[in-house]
């Protein structure tokens, strides 16, 4: 009788990592928040907005990006506290000497930032055009999805 009820147990709690059939999964469907895009092809509910300079010297010994870095450091703290959905993702290139700082936020946060001005991009920008080697510091607003 114990072996039976220990069956029963653990086929029922096994359900719960069985694999979803296709009625039970989750729709990957344009939700009401999305925006469209492409004709419906593809939708946004994510915005970034991009911080890109680009710096002189070697990668791996770059006094230029090595300064970069630090103004990142800085203001890391202050991003991150954005938006519950925030990401914060840092690009560089060592072939063409990009670096790239790209912060996305969920749309229902993007305009609250917006109207800040991105805060901290400002002060951001003023510190990275201020480091020697640094050069055609740039803004862009994009849509970043994760697909």
């Amino acid at each position: 009788m114990k072996t039976a009820a220990f069956l029963v147990t653990l086929l029922a709690s096994a359900s719960a990592f069985a694999p979803l059939n296709q009625a039970q999964r989750p729709s990957t469907a344009i939700r009401a928040e999305d925006v469209p895009l492409a004709n419906g092809a593809m939708s946004f509910n994510r915005v970034c907005r991009e911080w890109r300079c680009k710096y002189e010297g070697d990668k791996g010994t770059s006094e230029s990006l090595e300064a970069i870095s630090k103004v990142v450091d800085e203001y890391l703290p202050e991003l991150k506290k954005l938006s519950d959905g925030v990401t914060v993702n840092r690009l560089v290139c060592g072939g063409c000497l990009d670096f790239k700082l790209m912060t996305t936020v969920p749309l229902d946060d993007f305009g609250p930032w917006e109207e800040s001005g991105y805060a901290p991009e400002a002060a951001f920008l003023e510190k990275i055009k201020a480091i020697p080697g640094v050069s055609q510091v740039e803004t862009q607003t994009i849509t970043n999805m994760e697909i």
